[in-house]
């Protein structure tokens, strides 16, 4: 079961705002790191009932396209019930949508993030 309302932010080349007053406007209560192997670490430990976390694409990894996929391959089974949410950059639109067909990525966002656009997709992701 995920920990009540504990939103799992990773923020690993960011760039855009510290959104962490919009994740607990929405009602949630961040836990913020600066990388996927700090996230999975925090995996063992909790559940947080969401995950934000970007899309970096990375053209150079031989059998994936970002760190994401670790991440996503480590939330099978324990995790299942975890929501996960995407922010991309929209030049990589197609590798982000062909990771999209291998794992469940139940929201994603192209940068520039509006935070409104953001307070209403973490409300639909609390449901």
């Amino acid at each position: 079961m995920a920990d009540e309302r504990l939103l799992l932010a990773i923020t690993e080349l960011g760039g855009y705002p510290d959104f962490s007053q919009a994740y607990r406007q929405a009602g949630f209560q961040p836990l913020m790191v600066n990388s996927m192997r700090k996230a999975i670490s925090v995996l063992k430990k909790q559940s947080p009932q969401l995950i934000v976390a970007e899309f970096n694409f990375q053209s150079d990894f031989r059998d994936r396209s970002s760190n994401l996929e670790s991440l996503l391959a480590t939330m099978q089974g324990k995790h299942a019930d975890t929501r996960i949410l995407v922010f991309y950059e929209q030049e990589y639109i197609e590798p982000f949508e062909r990771l999209c067909e291998r794992w469940q990525i139940d929201a994603s966002l192209a940068f520039p993030i509006e935070r409104k656009r953001l307070v209403d997709v973490l409300a639909s992701l609390k449901a």
